[in-house]
């Protein structure tokens, strides 16, 4: 195996570092101020900052409404890229509910208030499922949406790339076809089907940390036969762990991606009710709010 020139990037091992652990800062900072609200009574949903953070949570909510609509009309082209667009939707779905649930104080109130309250809640959920069935069909949080001709390709390409690993050893070429024989193999039974669905992802992972320890020990008696040196080892182990984890990850695209898609369509037949739900229960508790 020839050894190539491989250039790592800690700077966005760092970014990506620093991202998380600011999200886990805030999310810890939320936390705490949602306790102190709930158990010091720091105000009341009917007092002026309470009515003002249900008002701020529910326009926010309600501005929710303008990512499908600049997504069909367009007439709305010009308001700036869907990116930025489905950025905002996905912000003003966890900071309005955020909002709301502050003004609630955390507890739960008359049957109107109670009902807006789960119907949120619900659309809360409901978002939070699709975003994570949304992230298996997209190249990214922002990406273009995969297709099979895609996935298929993808597959078929790492397939090419794969034959440098595959001579390292017959041992760990036969693992890794049987694993993709067993991910595009045919299955007549619901639960055979659900279970290898469920848990395909979990055996690539398993099988990718095994072949990569198989991979490395290869590599490492291959190097004392070559007499390579350090650097040459290491750039060697990258690029077949880069080969092995694309071939892996491309065997289950492939073989997942339709029924993600598939999923996918029946979240958004039954996301679009709760969002009319939520838009008539709110409706309702503004108008309960202010009449009594």
């Amino acid at each position: 195996m020839s050894t190539i020139s491989l250039e790592g990037q800690p700077s966005g091992k760092l970014m990506l570092w620093v991202w998380r652990s600011s999200v886990a800062v805030l999310i810890f900072f939320v936390l705490v101020l949602a306790w102190l609200v709930a158990a010091g009574h720091l105000f009341t949903s009917g007092s002026n900052l309470g009515y003002n953070l249900g008002l701020a949570g529910g326009l926010m909510m309600l501005s929710m409404l303008l990512y499908p609509l600049r997504k069909r009309v367009r007439m709305l082209d010009r308001l700036g890229r869907m990116e930025a667009w489905f950025r905002y939707h996905m912000f003003m779905g966890i900071g309005g509910p955020v909002l709301i649930l502050f003004h609630s104080t955390f507890k739960i109130g008359s049957m109107n208030s109670s009902i807006a309250l789960y119907s949120m809640l619900l659309v809360a959920l409901s978002g939070v499922i699709g975003r994570f069935v949304y992230r298996h069909i997209h190249r990214g949080l922002y990406g273009k949406e995969l297709t099979l001709a895609g996935a298929e390709g993808l597959l078929n390409w790492s397939q090419q790339n794969i034959d440098s690993v595959f001579s390292l050893s017959p041992v760990i070429e036969q693992r890794l076809k049987t694993f993709h024989a067993y991910s595009t193999a045919p299955l007549d039974g619901m639960p055979q089907r659900m279970w290898r669905f469920m848990t395909l992802r979990h055996q690539g992972k398993v099988l990718a940390r095994e072949i990569r320890h198989a991979v490395k020990v290869t590599l490492g008696k291959e190097a004392a036969k070559q007499k390579w040196t350090k650097t040459q080892l290491r750039l060697n182990y990258v690029m077949a762990k880069d080969q092995v984890d694309n071939y892996i990850d491309a065997i289950i695209q492939y073989s997942q991606l339709a029924n993600w898609l598939k999923l996918f369509s029946l979240w958004h037949i039954a996301h679009v009710p709760f969002i009319y739900l939520l838009l008539f229960t709110g409706i309702a508790h503004v108008i309960a709010v202010h009449l009594y």
